[in-house]
């Protein structure tokens, strides 16, 4: 996990800056009417970074599409509409039933995925590979940010002005490579003394808060929930009469600022232990939302991983899960 985190960088300036998009996606998302994300795990929370930035600069609706629409029932109507299916393996049979369903029923599909010749990619429509290279440990790292990286690269190829959000992100990579966040040590005994995580984000840093609790609970087995900025202040605000550990994912977008700065007021007067992360923790500034996401995600991928080797597990092979895991 730390040499393919280690990876993520030199291989997310590739797959930014890599112009050899297939025609077939770029029309695909051009003529789209609404989008799906389709995918699951770590690949999902990659999905919901790129889907607020596909709502950004592509102007139409994206949603997320649970799979088991197609690989349980007979799918849903999708003329007019683009799939978005990422897959670091391309195998699991749901998502390969989810391509093909969803072509069946008049719809696009676009494959966002690690392996070569897999089958996902012969049954989507046009394939996109995150080029995140070989990706041994269970934990996936440098395949989400790479992921994010593809999304960002196809937005790029439909809007060309996109392409400033290119260059800053990979500027941003090569800045920060082999580079820890400042304050990891902190990070690590907050997490070392935690029991109940909330990861809060909004935007694009929503998707990110997604990944860092999937990740606290397979690598350190810490139980850990995702939560939007707007929402946490409700119904879940209450579990912080129970001790209570929060991480909030700062994109550094203007417009998220009120409602970030509200909930870390909030919790801190609630007695909360608060960790605030963003991108100019690390001097970087001018990240569009996925951008700031995928570098966050380096950043504190390292943080996590120590945090499993010093509650003593072994963060490239949890105990109960596998690489691929094949859902139906």
């Amino acid at each position: 996990m730390t040499s393919e985190t280690a990876q993520a960088p030199a291989a997310s300036i590739a797959r930014l800056t890599n112009t050899a998009i297939d025609p077939e996606a770029v029309k695909a998302l051009e003529t789209a009417q609404a989008i799906y994300t389709i995918a699951r795990g770590s690949s999902d929370a990659a999905a919901n970074v790129l889907s607020y930035e596909f709502m950004r600069h592509l102007d139409v609706p994206v949603t997320s599409l649970p799979p088991s629409v197609f690989s349980l029932g007979t799918g849903v109507r999708m003329a007019g509409a683009t799939s978005v299916l990422i897959s670091q393996s391309g195998k699991s049979p749901d998502l390969v039933a989810c391509a093909k369903g969803a072509r069946l029923r008049g719809g696009r599909v676009i494959g966002l995925v690690n392996a070569k010749n897999s089958p996902v990619e012969d049954a989507a429509n046009a394939t996109l590979s995150i080029m995140a290279g070989p990706e041994l440990a269970v934990p996936a790292t440098k395949s989400v940010i790479c992921s994010i990286a593809a999304g960002m690269a196809l937005v790029s190829a439909v809007r060309p002005d996109y392409g400033e959000n290119i260059e800053t992100t990979a500027q941003a990579f090569a800045k920060i490579d082999g580079k820890a966040h400042p304050n990891i040590t902190h990070i690590v005994s907050s997490l070392l003394r935690a029991r109940n995580v909330y990861v809060i984000g909004r935007g694009a840093g929503f998707g990110a808060a997604h990944e860092v609790a999937l990740k606290l609970k397979e690598c350190c087995a810490l139980h850990a929930e995702a939560y939007s900025a707007s929402e946490v202040l409700h119904g879940p605000l209450q579990l912080v009469t129970n001790p209570l550990t929060v991480i909030i994912l700062d994109t550094d977008q203007a417009a998220a600022q009120h409602s970030i700065d509200q909930a870390e007021k909030r919790f801190l007067a609630c007695g909360a232990a608060v960790l605030r992360i963003r991108p100019s923790d690390m001097k970087l500034s001018g990240l569009c939302p996925a951008g700031a996401a995928a570098v966050m995600l380096y950043m504190l991928y390292p943080a996590i991983c120590q945090t499993a080797l010093a509650l003593g597990f072994n963060p490239d092979t949890p105990d109960t899960l596998s690489k691929v895991t094949s859902t139906v």
